[in-house]
């Protein structure tokens, strides 16, 4: 979607709830894009299609409000609204802050993992949501990289039918990583309800735990601090290769997707193809960010 036409699904978007996007900010573009209005409003318009995904975002928000766990509100409205098959969702803006530590996020989490599994239409995990979709977008990369991904996801699927056992299944946020959780002056705050569902809690630590073993973008000390706090090691788990797996697809596949209309990604795209394929050197393998 052009910059124009999300202005103007913004402003369509605005009118249907009552609210001025005069004056509204772009803030990020990336799978969603967002936007801040002048009153403290965040506004997000997601991908079309994700209607189903955006209504449980909403209905986890609220839920996470009645329990008290500091997380994003969305507006107390009748939400999303939809623009032309876009989904679109109004946010209270938060308070001045900055991105989250290893310990802010997995201290959400371990809160977020005692919280009972409410009755909404929550869903079973699916760590490899988009990623064929992903595999299929990403022209940047030569055909024969494409088929081998999508042969990789087959098989990591299977591998998932058959994972081992670990901790009691629970509410999930499913893409806990330190850009879904920020600091606050009144401590720290979790982001992003989009693939909460429920699952193995393992999964929310593995997030964190490859930024160790596959990147090296966190330091032993800072995961040692994660294992203290949360109480376990996955990376000691005999499932741990598997969930790092997937995590490592998703992270690569969504180079590989961004990269196909930003030129400027392609290298780092396909290097993180690279390392899957076993071209570069063994793991961590210090992928750049991306957006």
């Amino acid at each position: 979607m052009t910059i124009s036409r999300a202005h103007a699904v913004l402003e369509e978007a605005c009118a249907a709830v009552g609210l001025d996007a005069v004056g509204a900010r772009l803030v990020r573009v990336a799978e969603n894009e967002t936007w801040s209005l002048p009153g403290r409003v965040i506004v997000r318009i997601a991908q079309a299609g994700q209607q189903a995904a955006t209504v449980r975002e909403v209905e986890v928000a609220h839920w996470l409000a009645d329990h008290g766990l500091p997380a994003v509100r969305a507006l107390k409205i009748d939400q999303p609204v939809d623009i032309d098959g876009h989904p679109v969702t109004f946010w209270e803006e938060l308070a001045e802050h900055e991105t989250g530590s290893v310990k802010d996020v997995v201290t959400l989490i371990k809160q977020l993992h005692t919280l009972p599994i409410p009755d909404l239409k929550l869903g079973v995990l699916d760590p490899f949501v988009r990623v064929s979709d992903r595999i299929k977008a990403a022209s940047s990369l030569p055909e024969n990289d494409r088929v081998w991904l999508q042969r990789h996801l087959d098989d990591l699927q299977e591998r998932w039918k058959r994972r081992p056992k670990g901790l009691p299944e629970c509410v999930v946020h499913g893409d806990a990583w330190v850009g879904n959780a920020v600091r606050t002056a009144a401590g720290p705050v979790l982001l992003d309800f989009e693939r909460v569902s429920v699952g193995p809690p393992e999964w929310d630590l593995v997030s964190t735990a490859v930024k160790l073993t596959t990147t090296g973008s966190v330091s032993r000390t800072e995961y040692a601090d994660l294992c203290t706090t949360y109480g376990t090691d996955v990376t000691q788990w005999e499932g741990y290769e598997l969930l790092a797996d997937a995590r490592e697809l998703r992270m690569a596949s969504y180079a590989a997707l961004h990269a196909a209309s930003r030129p400027q990604w392609q290298q780092e795209a396909q290097y993180r193809v690279d390392c899957l394929r076993g071209r570069a050197a063994p793991r961590p393998w210090h992928w750049k960010g991306i957006l």
